[in-house]
C-alpha cells in the first residue's frame, strides 16, 4: 500500500502524460484503496466509507450535466496557456515542470474544464475525464481525433494567415503533424518550442521563429466552437 501511494505521487509529479501515467495512476489508486480497505476493515466507520468512496468519486460522471459557459471556458483556456510561458519544453510533458507543443493546449483546456466541473457541472467533469484519458497529439488535432477538433478550412504560413478569419484559441498544426502553435489574439501565437526549449509567445513579422515559415492548417476545439460545423457530441 505504501509503495502504491509512493508510485501515485511519483506519477503525478513527473511531467509526462503517457500510458504509464494513465494506467499506472489508476492501478496505484486501486491498490491504495484496497490496502486501506483491508487494514481498516475492523473500523465500522471505514467499512461504509471505503465502499461508498468509489461511488462518490464516480458521482460527478453520472449526474446530469448543463451547457458549458463557453465564453468563460475560452478565457480560462487562453489564460491557462499564458501561465505556462517560460516553462521548459519536455517531449510528452503536460505540466509546469515540462510541457510539449500539444500538451500546452490540452492541459490548458482541461484546466478550464475543471474550473466548471468543480462548480457542479457534471458535463464538464465528463469532458475533463475524456480529454485526460485520450491523449491528443498535434497530428491527432489535425485529424480531428474523437471529434475533439475540426478544420477551419484555412491553410498557409502564419504571416499570410488572415487573422480576421480565425479565433483566439485556434490551433495551427504543421503539415507534417509534428508541431502546433495556438493563437492568443492580437497577432500573438504561443507554443512550446523545442528550439529554445521553452514556452514562448511571439508575433509573425515581428519576431523571428522558424515555425512561422512552416505550412500549417488551422483547427478549432469543438468545445469552443459555436458554428454548426462543430461536432455536437463534444459541445
Amino acid at each position: 500500500m505504501v509503495w502504491a501511494g509512493a508510485a501515485a505521487v511519483f506519477l503525478i509529479w513527473r511531467p509526462l502524460h503517457d500510458g504509464i501515467m494513465r494506467y499506472g495512476l489508476l492501478l496505484a489508486m486501486v491498490l491504495v484503496w484496497a490496502g486501506l480497505l483491508i487494514v481498516l476493515w475492523p473500523a465500522r466507520w471505514w467499512r461504509f466509507t471505503s465502499l461508498a468512496l468509489p461511488l462518490l468519486l464516480l458521482l460527478p460522471l453520472l449526474m446530469p450535466g448543463k451547457p458549458l459557459d463557453r465564453e468563460r471556458l475560452r478565457k480560462d483556456y487562453l489564460l491557462g496557456m499564458r501561465a505556462f510561458k517560460g516553462s521548459s519544453y519536455v517531449w510528452g510533458g503536460e505540466s509546469g515542470r515540462g510541457i510539449d507543443c500539444s500538451g500546452l493546449p490540452r492541459r490548458a483546456l482541461r484546466d478550464a474544464l475543471m474550473k466548471q466541473a468543480v462548480k457542479g457541472n457534471a458535463k464538464a467533469a465528463r469532458l475533463w475525464m475524456e480529454q485526460w484519458w485520450f491523449d491528443t497529439s498535434a497530428r491527432a488535432m489535425m485529424e480531428g481525433y474523437r471529434g475533439f477538433t475540426r478544420p477551419v478550412g484555412i491553410t498557409g504560413t502564419l504571416p499570410g494567415i488572415d487573422l480576421g478569419k480565425i479565433e483566439e484559441g485556434d490551433l495551427a498544426v504543421t503539415g507534417d503533424g509534428r508541431h502546433v502553435l495556438i493563437y492568443l489574439g492580437g497577432g500573438e501565437w504561443i507554443q512550446a518550442d523545442p528550439g529554445p526549449g521553452r514556452v514562448i509567445i511571439a508575433k509573425p513579422g515581428v519576431d523571428d521563429n522558424p515555425w512561422f515559415n512552416s505550412y500549417v492548417s488551422i483547427h478549432r476545439w469543438c468545445l469552443l466552437d459555436d458554428s454548426p460545423e462543430a461536432y455536437s457530441g463534444h459541445r
